[in-house]
């Protein structure tokens, strides 16, 4: 890198962060960062602890049980992060729910697509001021105080997961800061898990006695998540990529 685009990068980098906390004032995201949760979520860790990669929280979503129309995990997204819904096409959609019909059998699916949490994250790789990053525990966030809005990692996501805040926000949350001009995406509640919570997603499609998303740490064999994965089949969107999502789905074939 030539010294006047280090310099220019390290500029941009600077007035970003600067932003952020005009946008969200004492909230950062690289908290997060070296939060984490040990002993099977079952002791939270104070923001000073570093995530485990021992952990690796992943999800998984029977298909099978997920009806088309419900809007649960959507809806329960929305009021957990202060979203505003999408009323219109520019509206930050976290989770999104795609209807697939297999051609040759006629059978019809509704699949909540999110973040994956990709373990190679191409997000990641693109962002050229480290906004996006990964977690030693596998989750992928973003840090809106260094985001710079160029949205290179919405052209590299293969999930088309990530979404631009267009508009000025409004009833933000404490734990969920947002901005206009910055990229963000699901967190997998972050903010919850954290503390030794479940994703709020979770929580409303169990309420609602679907039960069909999974949540849990994918390296622990005695883990809810991880018996399932070795029980049924299951698939992982675009695995051809070879990304390896932290987001599995039963019911499709890939």
């Amino acid at each position: 890198m030539n010294p006047v685009d280090k310099r220019r990068r390290e500029f941009l980098g600077s007035a970003a962060a600067f932003a952020g906390a005009m946008i969200a004032p004492g909230v950062f995201l690289y908290d997060y960062a070296n939060a984490g949760v040990s002993d099977g979520a079952s002791r939270p860790r104070g923001p000073a602890e570093p995530a485990s990669a021992s952990v690796r929280w992943g999800m998984l979503i029977d298909t099978t049980k997920c009806a088309s129309g419900c809007r649960e995990c959507v809806d329960a997204c929305n009021r957990e992060n202060g979203l505003p819904g999408t009323t219109r096409s520019t509206d930050s959609q976290w989770i999104r729910k795609v209807d697939l019909k297999d051609l040759r059998t006629g059978k019809a699916l509704s699949v909540p697509v999110m973040c994956q949490h990709c373990a190679e994250p191409p997000c990641v790789d693109v962002c050229p001021t480290g906004a996006s990053f990964k977690r030693a525990d596998g989750i992928v966030l973003v840090d809106r105080h260094t985001c710079i809005g160029c949205r290179y990692c919405m052209m590299a996501c293969p999930y088309k997961a990530r979404s631009f805040v267009h508009e000025p926000t409004t009833g933000q949350k404490p734990d969920v800061p947002r901005g206009k001009g910055c990229v963000e995406s699901c967190t997998l509640c972050v903010h919850k898990v954290d503390r030794g919570g479940t994703p709020s997603c979770v929580e409303a499609c169990a309420a609602a006695g679907h039960g069909a998303i999974l949540f849990g740490d994918l390296n622990d064999p005695q883990s809810e998540i991880a018996k399932r994965i070795r029980e049924v089949a299951t698939a992982q969107l675009r695995a051809d990529l070879r990304t390896d999502n932290g987001v599995r789905y039963q019911g499709i074939s890939g």
